[in-house]
Order: C-alpha cells, then structure tokens, then sequence
C-alpha cells in the first residue's frame, strides 16, 4: 500500500500550477486504495493478533490520513482567491490557525494523544482491535456511523493526527517559504519545493540510527541528533524524540529494520528489472 501511494506521488511535483490536480488525483487514488484494502481485510481478516494492530495502528492510518491531507490541501487551493500578496498569505494564515484550533480543541490534551505520541504500546490491544469500542469513554457521535468490520474508532485519530502533521507542514511552507532552503539548495530555485519525505517518520529514524550506526556520516562522529536536524532541514520534517522511536524499534518482535529490509528488496527488484 505505502509503494502505491509513493508511485503516486511521484507522478506530480509539488508546483503551484500542478497542485490542485496534484491533490484531486492523489484523493482518487488514496480513495480506491482504501476501497481496494477493505474489501481485503473483510474478505481475509488478520493472522494474529499482531497483524491486526499493527493494521490499524500504521497502516491504514498511513492510506487514510494522507487521502484527507489531499482532500484538504485540494479544498484550500481551489478557494485561494490569488496566487500571492497579502490575501494569498491572509488564506493560507486562517487555515493555519484553524487548523491549530482544531488540534488544540480535539487532540492536544487527551490521553489518547499523549499515548501514541510516547509510543506507549500496552493498550493497543484495546486501541486497535476491531469491536473494543468502549462508550464509556465518551466517544465521538461519528463513531456509530464507522464500519465496525474495518474501524476501531482510534485508527481513524491516528489517521487525523498523520494529517494535520502533513498539512500543518504543507502551510507553513505556504505562508514562511523555508530559509533553510537557501543553505540546502544555494541555488535559490525553489527545488527543495518538490523534494519531501513520503514514508513514515519511523522509516527516516531508522535510516538515520543505521547511517550513524554504520560510521557512514563523517567517520562516524556525526551524532544522531546532528543527523537527524540535517535530515529534518532537508526533507522538511519533524521527527520529535528520535531516542524513544529508535527504543520502540528495539522492542519490535518481527524484524527490528523493516525500512531497510524494504529498502533491500525494492533495489533488489529494480535491478531485476532493468535486466
């Protein structure tokens, strides 16, 4: 699923011209995608326990946060009244405190958002597991209206929370185009405009402990907080506590470098290809 979304992506940069068409295609896409996964998670279910989570936990949050990421960054750039000047940077400004109010209002303070952001692992057997709705919790009304077959109502928060990360970006680079982009690409041509980190921010953390790890960076006196700033300025990306992830990914009971096990096999298959 995250190869279909990056092929996608792929197809179109991020210029101001292509965005609108850009976002609308990626909608369709990530829509179908989402319709194609269901109808295999209803027809096959889960091996274990484990696979189930590790659904509704990563993956299709990563399918379902990015299609409304695309939908919303589509719905903002179709109401842009003009292309620059202070009524371009006065809509893009609202979105962002809308935005920021949302967060505040339905995320920042709940427990839930503090446990997925610590990377606390002990109730995603209650999070992330089909039919564990408690409605003593007081949940959302929506959450009577969600497909109990492929929901568990947190996949869905987790889904929000991946998408107001991506567009909190998205505006930022909006309304205060990076000044890191002048030391990054002294060229001042607006390239970094088109040159983004698509995979998970976990995939990156397990990049750069393996550089680091490796000696590659430096000799190997490049330090992981040194490594990853340069990676965050270049991709424009927060990763947040990088130790605690790298923790986590100790702590994995299948293989502890998935990224770079997945990273293997997609060169391997490229070569194959061009045999």
């Amino acid at each position: 699923a995250l190869q279909v979304i990056r092929k996608a992506e792929q197809e179109f940069s991020l210029d101001p011209e292509q965005i609108i068409e850009k976002s609308y295609h990626m909608t369709t896409v990530l829509q179908n995608l989402l319709s194609t996964v269901k109808k295999n998670v209803l027809e096959n279910g889960f091996s274990d326990e484990n696979e189930e989570i590790n659904f509704f936990k990563t993956v299709k949050p990563q399918i379902l946060g990015k299609l409304i990421f695309y939908n919303k960054v589509f719905r903002i750039e179709a109401s842009c009244p003009v292309i620059s000047g202070k009524m371009h940077h006065k809509h893009y400004s609202t979105e962002l405190n809308l935005l920021k109010q949302e967060f505040k209002d339905q995320f920042y303070h709940t427990e839930f958002y503090r446990y997925y952001r610590t990377g606390r692992t002990e109730w995603d057997h209650h999070f992330f597991r089909l039919g564990k709705i408690d409605l003593h919790e007081g949940v959302n009304s929506f959450v009577f209206e969600i497909d109990t077959q492929f929901s568990t109502y947190y996949d869905y928060k987790v889904s929000r929370i991946i998408a107001n990360e991506l567009l909190y970006n998205y505006l930022l680079s909006k309304i205060e185009p990076d000044k890191e982009q002048m030391i990054l690409f002294p060229d001042g041509n607006g390239s970094s405009r088109d040159f983004f980190w698509t995979d998970s921010k976990n995939a990156l953390i397990e990049l750069i402990y393996a550089l680091h790890a490796s000696g590659s960076i430096s000799h190997g006196k490049a330090g992981i907080r040194k490594i990853s700033m340069v990676f965050q300025l270049l991709f424009r990306i927060q990763l947040g506590d990088v130790h605690h992830a790298y923790h986590r990914m100790k702590d994995r009971t299948d293989s502890k470098s998935i990224f770079l096990d997945q990273l293997k096999n997609s060169l391997k298959q490229h070569m194959e290809k061009e045999l």
